[in-house]
């Protein structure tokens, strides 16, 4: 991966995304030395990888990841932008928090970015996405490679469209773990011990998952062939498929997540 980016690394915070983007870096096979975090608690993290307390003095970073919580922005955005090159590329995973919100605080800075991971994103196999108002194609460029290490990734031009995307593919993992948690509590009111029950929910979901990630029919497709006319696993859709079953649950789950999300934009427009 040494050819995928040149220059340090600071991750602003490293809690469950920004680890995981960092753990997927390095089992990508990022050399640790390249990255610095910044952290209050000075916790470590993976071995070879620097751990601060305060901003670096010894170097100039050449790409800055902000991982911390979006309610920390102010408290960290003051010191960190007066350090900042304005040849570093910036980029935040911070839900909710508006390209223009973070130019804002860190004016001198020319490419600013915008990433939502998940956290697959440590295993290689996470869906990564990405938006910016800056013209630097190479800068876009440097983030494309960057982050196609950790799985698929794609751009927004329309930011309002990134914010839908990544409730579908940031927030929806915890859905879907809800969801196998949900079939193997069931599973085991029905009389499967619980440990046997979450063992075989995940592993029904990593193949069926893998299956409709390669396979060229839709889900609802998938969902037929398994379905035999007056069989058990259509009676089970029945359920699913009913007025007020999965869709309309599902659309709410997710105007939800867009919805707090909203509520944090506007929050770090205020302050």
């Amino acid at each position: 991966m040494t050819d995928l980016f040149e220059g340090p690394i600071w991750l602003i915070g490293c809690g469950n995304m920004a680890g995981a983007m960092l753990e997927g870096w390095l089992r990508a096979g990022a050399d640790p030395r390249q990255f610095t975090v910044v952290r209050p608690s000075g916790r470590p993290v993976a071995g070879g990888v620097r751990v601060l307390t305060a901003f670096p003095e010894d170097e100039v970073p050449a790409l800055v990841l902000l991982g911390v919580k979006p309610q920390k922005l102010d408290e960290v955005a003051p010191a960190l932008a007066s350090v900042l090159d304005p040849a570093t590329i910036f980029v935040s995973i911070l839900a909710g928090v508006e390209l223009a919100a973070l130019r804002g605080r860190f004016p001198a800075v020319r490419n600013v970015a915008k990433a939502m991971p998940n956290l697959p994103v440590a295993l290689g196999k996470g869906v990564v996405e990405l938006c910016t108002d800056a013209d630097g194609a190479a800068a876009r460029g440097v983030v494309e490679r960057l982050m196609a290490a950790l799985g698929e990734t794609i751009w927004f031009d329309d930011e309002s469209l990134f914010n839908v995307a990544s409730a579908l593919t940031a927030a929806a993992p915890a859905f879907l773990f809800r969801f196998l948690d949900a079939l193997a509590a069931a599973a085991a009111e029905l009389g499967l011990p619980p440990d046997q029950a979450a063992r075989l929910a995940a592993r029904m979901a990593e193949g069926a998952a893998a299956l409709a990630a390669t396979s060229d029919a839709t889900p609802q497709e998938l969902a037929r062939r398994v379905a035999s006319p007056g069989g058990t696993t259509e009676a089970g859709l029945n359920v699913l498929d009913a007025e007020d079953g999965l869709r309309p649950l599902i659309l709410r789950t997710l105007a939800a997540s867009r919805r707090r999300g909203e509520e944090m934009a506007a929050a770090a427009r205020g302050g």
